[in-house]
């Protein structure tokens, strides 16, 4: 159980804030009644209850289960002692679309994200499927000089991807009050050359620097067999030629559209020198990388990226999970 202090303000909202702080406080380290609560704050037992939900909804309160005795306790456990990472499992039912099983651990790890966020911070951002499922779900947190940063480029053929990876970023800004970074450059760009020159442009250098000063990546994984399509293999980034290079060079996924084998190799894949997305070498260079991941489908991919060391942090659901370790 944490439970995070407020800054001192007149406005309704930090006002808010500071009632529902003392009323967890109360509630969980004091273990006061609601009644009790209520007599104390000199309000009713009703509004005591829609402040500690205000205080868990917008993470005042962040509430943690151990057990040792959890089937997803020992999972995490496994995965930690096999790969070296820190594994958060989210329980979800068996019988579960793939589409709720996302919002499932879309939840869990939006409230993650939320505890590894502070001010001061550069965060790394990967547009894709699973993150604007989180971007749907984050809890506001008060920081200062926060700054959010596009990691890979989303423009294609078809689109410049700036309404699509700019509503990320937006959700993701306005839930830290943090500044974003848009990538205004191609996913995969036609000719390496063509990206070695843009990368040369300050205004993208400026963009490139501030994701080598990143201090926590968050991403997803995408894959070529995923039941909920990833974005860059759904939309219109691929030509056939593309296709064959993933199909011949066995690319089992990619992260911010740099791809990578079973095995966790990436090198000789052609994609790789068109990609806009930063190498698996300066990937690995981020101090703290939250990977989220769902469904059987993305099995290969969270395998192949597990031997690539890409992730410090995994949240992933309870049945890939398990899977992962009986393997």
């Amino acid at each position: 159980m944490t439970i995070q202090s407020v800054e001192r303000s007149s406005a309704p909202d930090s006002i808010k804030s500071r009632e529902a702080l003392r009323a967890a406080q109360l509630y969980y380290l004091q273990d006061l009644t609601m009644d009790a609560i209520a007599r104390e704050l000199h309000t009713s037992r009703s509004s005591v209850s829609r402040l500690l939900s205000f205080a868990r909804e917008t993470g005042l309160v962040e509430i943690s289960i151990h057990s040792p005795l959890d089937l997803s306790t020992r999972t995490q456990h496994e995965i930690r002692t096999r790969h070296g990472v820190t594994a958060h499992v989210v329980p979800v039912p068996d019988r579960i679309s793939e589409v709720d099983r996302l919002e499932r651990v879309a939840i869990s790890a939006a409230r993650i994200l939320s505890g590894l966020v502070d001010s001061n911070m550069t965060i790394g951002i990967a547009w894709g499927s699973t993150l604007s499922a989180m971007g749907r779900h984050l809890l506001s947190k008060k920081t200062h000089n926060v700054h959010l940063v596009q990691l890979n480029g989303a423009a294609n053929t078809r689109t410049s991807g700036i309404p699509y990876a700019g509503e990320i970023l937006s959700r993701f800004g306005l839930a830290f009050g943090a500044e974003p970074h848009q990538f205004p450059v191609p996913a995969l760009f036609d000719d390496p050359e063509t990206k070695k020159a843009l990368f040369r442009e300050r205004s993208i250098r400026r963009v490139l620097d501030l994701q080598r000063r990143t201090d926590l990546a968050v991403f997803g994984l995408g894959s070529p067999a995923a039941v909920v399509p990833s974005h860059v293999y759904a939309g219109d980034y691929f030509d056939q030629a593309d296709h064959a290079i993933l199909r011949d060079e066995g690319v089992v996924g990619d992260v911010a559209t740099v791809f990578y084998r079973a095995d966790g190799s990436d090198d000789g894949i052609a994609l790789n020198a068109r990609s806009s997305g930063p190498s698996l070498d300066e990937l690995r260079a981020i101090p703290r990388r939250l990977c989220v991941v769902s469904g059987l489908s993305k099995l290969d991919s969270l395998r192949g990226a597990l031997e690539a060391g890409i992730m410090t942090d995994l949240v992933v659901d309870e049945d890939t999970a398990r899977h992962l370790v009986d393997a």
